[in-house]
């Protein structure tokens, strides 16, 4: 699990001052790329070396709102690492405390070569990805 910080910006919300339901889709994203980085990698270098992972699937519940300038943390998890494929499954809490539960999400990725073809995901990236609850 990672841990991703980021404060909401205005214009990620809408009139009221309430984040915008599809930017939590950002929020996720942000977190992944987090993900990586704290384990050594990136989506830079994994992409430069033809591998992509698009999102197939995504989905997210929301429990209370985040508005402007709150401070935002998103967790990541691995939860399944399957041979051509990856699930990250995501908690946003609002910092403070008590911190404040705000939704759960998840995504969904392929993996694919540059010719948009499913492939298995090579050796190196499952190591990077792997988590002690992941599914084999």
């Amino acid at each position: 699990m990672v841990e991703a910080r980021l404060r909401v910006i205005y214009g990620d919300t809408d009139q009221m001052g309430v984040v915008y339901y599809a930017n939590y889709f950002r929020y996720f994203e942000f977190a992944r790329s987090e993900y990586f980085r704290a384990r050594g990698g990136s989506y830079r270098e994994m992409e430069s070396s033809g591998l992509m992972l698009p999102v197939a699937e995504a989905s997210c519940v929301y429990k209370a709102p985040a508005r402007y300038d709150d401070v935002l943390v998103i967790r990541a998890t691995v939860s399944e690492l399957r041979r051509a494929s990856v699930v990250f499954t995501y908690e946003l809490f609002r910092e403070g405390e008590p911190r404040t539960l705000l939704c759960t999400g998840r995504t969904l990725h392929a993996c694919v070569g540059r010719d948009g073809k499913p492939t298995r995901l090579p050796e190196s990236v499952a190591r990077l990805l792997e988590h002690p609850n992941a599914e084999p």
